[in-house]
């Protein structure tokens, strides 16, 4: 009797190509796919089609992913930005490139959008910043201070509407109908300041809500700089 052949060796697939950057693509990939809660280093492996300990050699744990992707998003911001020669506009086209990377990746922008990257992007964003408020005319702990409450302000407006983004169809329909149905029911005599405007509400849209915050933020970096 011949011995039987020997089983083939099994072959394993070279880690070669994973690389901190495909890990992040296919991260923000799952969540805006299935959720943010979807996001877990199994789930990362099996889209990889790896061990998810091969992942963990990129990134030590899902806080420090979560920075990566906190990072890939204000990447995505400053691709192809280059700043103007006015500071306004620099800070309103950087504003504006914010929010749309937020809302094209909202379930990632959700979760992260409120976290301190540090990491190169980052610190790109904030060069440019601080910058523009230097042009401006403010300086020192002024320029600091306003640049943190701008970016604070861009990112939470961009996170809130990423919120929204991700509501279920049915919730999201509900909240945009309310300005035109119960504030407009309200009885004026009891709400008579918002009797005034009512008819207003339903006209102002998530573009409308967005360039008048960032207007108001700026004009009073304008007066601060004159002030100074």
């Amino acid at each position: 009797m011949t011995d039987p052949a020997p089983a083939p060796a099994r072959r394993r697939r070279s880690l070669g190509f994973l690389t901190p950057g495909l890990i992040v693509d296919t991260a923000m990939a799952i969540m805006e796919r299935d959720g943010a809660d979807s996001l877990t280093f199994r789930r990362l492996g099996t889209e990889l089609g790896v061990d998810h300990t091969a992942v963990l050699r990129h990134f030590g744990d899902k806080d420090d992913l979560l920075l990566a992707v906190t990072d890939r998003l204000l990447a995505e911001s400053l691709d192809g930005f280059a700043p103007s020669p006015e500071w306004r506009r620099t800070l309103t086209d950087l504003a504006r490139r914010v929010r749309r990377a937020c809302r094209v990746h909202p379930h990632a922008a959700a979760l992260v959008a409120g976290r301190t990257a540090r990491r190169d992007a980052e610190f790109a964003g904030a060069e440019i910043v601080i910058g523009a408020l230097r042009q401006a005319g403010l300086h020192g702990r002024e320029a600091a201070s306003c640049y943190r409450a701008l970016v604070d302000v861009a990112l939470a407006y961009s996170a809130f509407e990423a919120v929204q983004l991700t509501l279920p169809a049915a919730a999201a329909a509900g909240d945009r109908r309310a300005w035109s149905r119960e504030y407009l029911a309200l009885p004026p005599e009891h709400y008579p300041n918002i009797a005034s405007v009512a008819p207003h509400l339903p006209e102002v849209d998530a573009e409308d809500q967005f360039e008048v915050a960032l207007e108001l933020f700026l004009d009073a970096v304008e007066l601060r700089a004159r002030r100074a």
